[in-house]
């Protein structure tokens, strides 16, 4: 695929358009801008992926309905294959996509079953609870002199509020969140031995510990999401235990460390950009307003898969049938055609549309519960510690591929 190379020298590949690279990590928009400007259709040939920055191009494929994200229809050499571990026959074989890798009728099959958990009135029924969560973790940390943001709010709350609504014991969040974080890093496309043994670990842990909820919720059902699930039906169909349990993964996974990137990158957006902190603390019913800049301005997931059903062509630049194209996610939320002074984090800007959530059919079903969480949880934590500012310890950013978040973020109170 042709190129051009304005200034002269090669466009990062491989490695270096992923989070494991210390400049794509630590200024991901230096990487993103330049790639939009010389090649918005940039071949990845390391990794075996296309890569698409512009935002109307991303825009458009997240809604074709002629692509879609089942890894087993991708070609062999395909990066999707990497991050699922399908570059094997035995993984092949072994692989069993959740909701996230299916392409309808499957995905419309297990979306319908599920979503009338995540409608706006259900969500709506989570705030007086997650206020109370809220509180009391902020309760936890008030008296202290520096915290770390992560492991003690922007982590613990929700892994609390999923635990809540799936029904599993509390005192078990600690688990989950170990599960969560070690399972992510299957996105990790070169991860190390060690690596997938931490994963397959916490998969088999989080699967055993499922498998014996959903027994007890089948015998003996409660007002919680597993018991939803287990009582699902749309028509003459409904869940098996392997979808009910694929499901509470994918919601553990997908609304733990999502949500807690939102709330972590949000709240260091307001830390290194007082004048908005300012203008939120005097004014917090902009908080509606100011996560969505938090998302266009810092995505949680910075890119998201597509697959072709059939040769494409995108700008001139031919795609196989199953040729990994990456939608990139932070790119298109950050494109100076669309958004003026695209850089400039304003918790004000009148448009904040953004790709962050994705979208078209796989547009993201938790979406709601993140924004209730981190509207919540933002206001909350300022409230309580108007003062909060950063440690003269620097944060680290968590180096995973797809993701954009911190591992530790110190502040003091």
């Amino acid at each position: 695929m042709a190129e051009q190379h304005e200034t002269g020298t090669p466009l990062p590949n491989g490695v270096a358009l992923t989070a494991l690279d210390e400049t794509y990590r630590e200024d991901i928009h230096q990487v993103l801008d330049r790639l939009r400007e010389e090649a918005p259709v940039h071949e990845d040939t390391e990794l075996g992926r296309l890569i698409l920055t512009r935002h109307d191009d991303v825009r458009g494929l997240l809604r074709n309905r002629e692509w879609g994200v089942d890894p087993r229809k991708s070609s062999a050499d395909s990066y999707v294959r990497l991050i699922t571990g399908t570059n094997t026959p035995e993984g092949m074989d072994n692989y069993q996509p959740s909701m996230l890798f299916l392409d309808d009728p499957d995905h419309k099959r297990l979306r319908a079953l599920v979503s009338q958990a995540f409608n706006p009135r259900a969500i709506e029924a989570m705030r007086r609870r997650t206020e109370e969560i809220t509180q009391a973790l902020l309760e936890e940390i008030d008296g202290r002199e520096e915290v770390d943001l992560i492991a003690d709010f922007a982590g613990p709350l929700p892994t609390l509020v999923i635990a809540e609504m799936l029904g599993v014991a509390l005192e078990d969040r600690n688990h989950f969140k170990r599960w969560s974080d070690d399972l992510n890093f299957s996105f990790d496309p070169i991860r190390d031995e060690e690596t997938n043994a931490r994963i397959e670990a916490s998969g088999e842990a989080m699967r055993s510990y499922f498998d014996k909820t959903i027994a007890a919720r089948r015998a003996e059902p409660k007002d919680d999401l597993i018991s939803d699930l287990v009582r699902a039906q749309e028509a003459e169909d409904s869940l098996n235990d392997e979808e009910i349990m694929s499901m509470c993964t994918l919601l553990l996974i997908a609304g733990n460390v999502t949500t807690t990137d939102l709330i972590g990158n949000g709240l260091y957006a307001l830390l290194t950009h007082p004048d908005q902190m300012e203008k939120l603390k005097a004014n917090p019913s902009l908080i509606e307003n100011a996560v969505e800049e938090m998302l266009r301005f810092d995505s949680p997931v910075t890119d998201s898969a597509r697959l072709p059903f059939n040769d494409e062509v995108i700008h001139g630049c031919p795609v196989k049938k199953g040729y990994t194209t990456y939608t990139s996610l932070a790119a298109a939320n950050h494109d100076p055609s669309v958004y003026p002074d695209p850089h400039k984090f304003d918790i004000e800007r009148e448009d904040t549309h953004h790709q962050s959530f994705g979208g078209g059919i796989h547009m993201c079903l938790g979406a709601p519960l993140a924004r209730l969480e981190a509207q919540i949880g933002i206001n909350a934590f300022l409230a309580r510690f108007p003062n909060v500012r950063l440690s003269e310890s620097p944060g680290k950013r968590r180096h995973l591929p797809s993701f954009r978040g911190f591992e530790t973020l110190p502040v003091r109170l």
